[in-house]
């Protein structure tokens, strides 16, 4: 719209998400907390992006997971960074952490819902200060917000929770906390067609904040029950499939 001409339109926010991120999994273990993602941004229901990394550092000591909406995720990890630049300005050798952050985003989040313009997302925030016990936090789009010590968002939340409620322990080892996420992940993949079977897994131990690589998931689509034809005796032709 040129300069000095106005709308007769009401103003209009984001109603509906266009590209988008599938499921987050945290989880603590014994030493560190992690979090995972696949590396897929889906155009609706294209799979379009396909090497996308949707978890974010934030400060010294925290990492970002997203679900949902991947503007608002930018956005939004524009607005943490200039919160750790303010943050390292002041120069009094104090630095936020992750229970400062999800604090702080869980606040901008209700913000944004209360003024009828949500950020559509869901966020996992982990990390572990130095010398302080590990943190883990979820975050959604309405401002609500909890502690725990596994969660998923997405689709996840339905697929992934049951797995980690009858596996989850505070002695898991590091493998085996991977060992539990990839678990999760390939369930999603099975069954949540957003989902991809390339991911990312984060990693916070107080000492570093690390972000791998994508990894392959391995998954197996030859099971029986899916490629037997099943219409061949009702007289349907199975090719119509």
């Amino acid at each position: 719209m040129a300069p000095g001409m106005y709308s007769t339109n009401p103003t209009q926010h984001t109603l509906q998400p266009i590209v988008t991120g599938a499921t987050v999994i945290g989880i603590k273990y014994n030493g560190g907390v992690l979090v995972a993602a696949d590396t897929l941004a889906s155009y609706g229901s294209e799979a379009r992006y396909k090497d996308v990394c949707r978890m974010k550092k934030v400060g010294e000591y925290t990492l970002l997971g997203m679900s949902g909406e991947l503007s608002d995720f930018q956005y939004l990890g524009d607005t943490l960074d200039e919160l750790a630049d303010e943050d390292w300005q002041h120069e009094d050798g104090c630095s936020m952490g992750p229970k400062e952050y999800a604090s702080y985003i869980g606040r901008l989040m209700y913000n944004r819902r209360t003024k009828m313009n949500p950020l559509y997302n869901q966020f996992v925030i982990v990390g572990k200060k130095q010398g302080a016990p590990t943190h883990l936090s979820f975050v959604d789009n309405q401002g609500t917000a909890f502690d725990d010590d596994y969660c998923a968002t997405g689709f996840g939340a339905l697929l992934a929770m049951p797995i980690l409620r009858n596996e989850w322990r505070a002695d898991l080892s590091l493998d085996e906390a991977k060992a539990m996420i990839v678990k999760c992940l390939q369930v999603c993949f099975y069954r949540d067609c957003k989902a991809y079977c390339k991911y990312q897994i984060g990693n916070c131990t107080g000492d570093s904040v690390t972000i791998s690589e994508p990894l392959a998931m391995d998954h197996f689509w030859g099971h029986t029950a899916w490629t037997e034809k099943r219409l061949e005796d009702s007289g349907v032709i199975a090719d119509t499939w």
